[in-house]
């Protein structure tokens, strides 16, 4: 019991440091973005500590700086596992996307050619043009290393290409029944 004595009465100061810098290594490694939940529990815990400090808590703010400082470690982890597989998933997405976008557009400069409806044609133009955008908004997502912000820009890119070609396979003089999202 003699022994606890002294090791309660400073606050943990080197298990706050530590705490703070996994924290700060949580937060480099995209924590905050990619495992939020376990970070803002890491956050919250290294902020008990402190608060523990502040009311001469020690053996308190050891407890929460020793949890903190595991949770930030493990959001580190999950960050870097969840960041590994977005960008996996966004990459096919585009690689994908990439191929039915090289499709589509020999579709459309051949329609361009033939004498398909001018108005689907027209459709399917302004359509692609609505894609491309999205794609390249998800391809700077991409370069910036935010794989989570390029998931909704390449959501639904597939049913729209799609709806280019059900446009151009369309006979001239026949109603488009879907309209271009």
């Amino acid at each position: 019991m003699l022994l606890l004595l002294p090791a309660c009465a400073e606050p943990p100061n080197k298990e706050l440091g530590q705490a703070q810098g996994a924290l700060d290594a949580a937060r480099a490694a995209g924590a905050e973005q990619y495992a939020p939940a376990e970070y803002q529990t890491a956050a919250d815990s290294l902020k008990a500590a402190n608060d523990a400090v502040n009311q001469r808590d020690y053996r308190l703010a050891l407890n929460n700086a020793l949890e903190s400082r595991e949770r930030a470690q493990n959001a580190a982890r999950q960050a870097a596992e969840t960041r590994a597989r977005v960008r996996s998933e966004v990459e096919r997405s585009m690689a994908e996307v990439a191929a039915l976008l090289a499709q589509a557009n020999a579709r459309v400069a051949a329609a361009e050619k033939g004498r398909g409806s001018r108005r689907n044609l027209r459709e399917a133009q302004q359509l692609l043009a609505r894609v491309n955008e999205d794609v390249q908004k998800a391809g700077a997502a991409m370069k910036a290393g935010d794989y989570i912000a390029a998931q909704p820009a390449l959501s639904g890119i597939r049913q729209r290409i799609e709806q280019v070609t059900t446009l151009l396979n369309q006979p001239a003089g026949s109603q488009s029944s879907q309209r271009p999202q």
